[in-house]
């Protein structure tokens, strides 16, 4: 009997042990998938980062092109003022 009892449990254990082999290959797996989702993931980010990044500097870049243009158009308009002022008999007229 005690035998029978002893086979029993050596096999109870041997499924166990199955059992925990097949949970760390599924185990294994999922990790992997997981891996690999997050790669997926981080590199999204990553492209949508630079992305955002390119498009701050072209803002920023635009509108240091605007401001400078503004600047060239108020100095050409006092340019042109001052062109065409009228001039009286003693100088231009204010």
């Amino acid at each position: 009997m005690e035998t029978n009892k002893e086979g029993r449990t050596e096999k109870t254990f041997k499924n166990f042990g199955k059992k925990v082999d097949e949970f760390l290959a599924e185990l294994d797996e999922a990790s992997e998938r997981m891996q690999k989702e997050f790669k997926e993931k981080y590199d999204d980010l990553k492209q949508t980062a630079e992305k955002v990044k390119n498009e701050s500097e072209n803002k920023e870049r635009w509108k240091e092109v605007e401001d400078s243009l503004k600047k060239a158009g108020d100095e050409l308009a006092n340019a042109f003022k001052a062109a065409f002022k009228k001039r009286g008999p003693e100088g231009p007229v204010q």
